[in-house]
C-alpha cells in the first residue's frame, strides 16, 4: 500500500472526499515529522513510539578498497510497534 491508497482507504472509511483525506494525512504526517526532528517522542497507543536516538561517530571500512574511514555521528529515527499492531501482524 502506498500514500495514494491510504489516501483513498480513509476517503472511502470516513465518507469524505479524497482532497480532504490527503490534507488530513498529510497534516497527521507532517505533525509527526516535525516532532521528531525536534528530538521529540510520538506515543500513538495501539500503534507504536517514533524516538530519535544519536548515534556515535565510529569507524567503517570501505568495502572496495578495505581503507577504514570515519562514519560521522547522526541521529535515527526509530519506531517500536506498540502491542496490538504487533499482535495484528502475528
Amino acid at each position: 500500500m502506498n500514500k495514494s491508497d491510504l489516501v483513498e482507504k480513509v476517503a472511502k472509511d470516513c465518507n469524505m472526499s479524497k482532497a480532504i483525506a490527503d490534507q488530513a494525512l498529510s497534516s497527521v504526517l507532517g505533525a509527526i515529522t516535525g516532532a521528531v526532528a525536534e528530538g521529540d517522542k510520538i506515543t500513538l497507543i495501539g500503534f507504536g513510539t517514533f524516538s530519535v536516538t544519536k548515534r556515535a561517530s565510529r569507524e567503517g571500512r570501505n568495502p572496495q578498497t578495505g581503507k577504514t574511514i570515519q562514519i560521522p555521528a547522526k541521529n535515527v529515527v526509530k519506531f517500536k510497534a506498540g502491542k496490538k499492531f504487533a499482535d495484528a501482524a502475528n
